[in-house]
């Protein structure tokens, strides 16, 4: 069971961050994917930089779970082991139940195109990862 719930992550890991490279070279979805006002103006603007570190910040999620069905034998730090999976899973926990803003289940904002997304799949999916995260470091 493990095993399996690692593999989903893993590959909902890598879609994800292959989603944010391709971002890197167009913006693409832009009004479904950055959250805005009321207005239509984006809040969050993010540079190449900082989707870069997104998409590492994927990668290593996806690493730390091929780890985890020990794919890979390498030495890391128990510290790392004993937190990383908790830690992962709190953060797409966190962003399902949002800012109470623009974001998640209590956003205020709810007639704009990403809140559109948002609802339907965003917080959805963040949800979900979070507990499965949450079920592979109970078991």
């Amino acid at each position: 069971m493990i095993r399996f719930l690692s593999i989903l992550l893993v590959i909902v890991y890598a879609v994800i961050a292959l989603i944010h490279f391709y971002w890197l070279f167009g913006e693409k979805w832009v009004d479904k994917v950055l959250p805005t006002d009321k207005n239509g103006k984006r809040v969050l603007n993010p540079r190449k930089f900082e989707t870069i570190i997104v998409t590492l910040g994927l990668l290593l999620f996806a690493f730390y779970y091929l780890l985890k069905i020990e794919l890979f034998e390498v030495e890391v730090p128990k510290l790392i082991t004993k937190y990383s999976g908790w830690i992962i899973s709190s953060i797409f926990i966190i962003r399902a139940i949002g800012d109470f803003k623009y974001v998640g289940f209590f956003k205020k904002i709810k007639n704009t195109k990403f809140a559109e997304f948002d609802t339907k799949y965003f917080t959805f999916i963040s949800l979900i990862i979070g507990f499965i995260g949450m079920i592979i470091e109970l078991i």
